[in-house]
């Protein structure tokens, strides 16, 4: 199964009609047109896969390599820089404009992006723990729990307050709503990951349901 892509970013979310009357919360991710900044083949890098550029940028950002990448897909430097693998080869080309009618209404697909940091957390928000008795004297609140054995070490996968949120995540099996050319913008049923203003990948399912 061949893989289509497009980077863009989350706007928010809102909420559409069918045309049966019936409520669909959405996710409205806006994608200006994707450029393809250079095609890899087993030939000259070892495997198949395209480079596509999101949203530019002022030159003064771009070193002059980077200012000679972007210069032969006749384009401007870009903020983000991605690879889509398991792609048809022979559909793109460098200079290429990926935009959002590349995926249709009814498409499945996997959304990619980092979710929001909450900094230092401790067990109760982090990991949902139970808080201990707040009275009598107990002494014991909002601590982590036992350490388990008094072997001078903490067993491994023991649950401790650390940094929440900020880690890179994929909603599979989502399903496009519609998308609009003029305004650049995707709707796709349900939440993905990402704060508001966000870099979003949207990909072909990779274990799309049968349906």
């Amino acid at each position: 199964m061949t893989t289509k892509g497009i980077l863009g970013r989350k706007v928010g979310m809102t909420q559409v009609f069918t045309e049966n009357g019936e409520l669909i919360p959405v996710t409205v991710i806006k994608a200006t047109p994707n450029v393809v900044l250079q095609v890899k083949t087993n030939e000259t890098d070892g495997y198949e896969a395209i480079q596509v550029g999101f949203e530019d940028k002022r030159e003064v950002l771009s070193n002059k390599p980077a200012k000679g990448h972007v210069a032969k897909a006749n384009t401007t430097p870009k903020r983000f820089i991605r690879e889509f693998r398991d792609v048809a080869l022979g559909d793109y080309e460098v200079g290429t404009e990926i935009k959002v009618d590349t995926f249709a209404a009814g498409d499945v697909v996997d959304v990619t992006g980092v979710t929001k940091g909450h900094g230092f957390q401790g067990n109760i928000k982090k990991d949902g723990q139970s808080r201990g008795p707040m009275g009598h004297g107990s002494r014991y609140h909002r601590r982590p729990g036992s350490m388990g054995a008094i072997i001078n070490r903490v067993f491994k996968g023991k649950l401790l307050p650390g940094r929440m949120g900020n880690n890179q995540r994929t909603v599979q099996n989502l399903v496009v709503v519609s998308t609009d050319v003029e305004k650049n913008v995707i709707l796709v049923k349900g939440n993905v990951p990402g704060a508001k203003n966000s870099m979003i990948t949207i990909k072909t399912a990779v274990k799309a349901r049968n349906k």
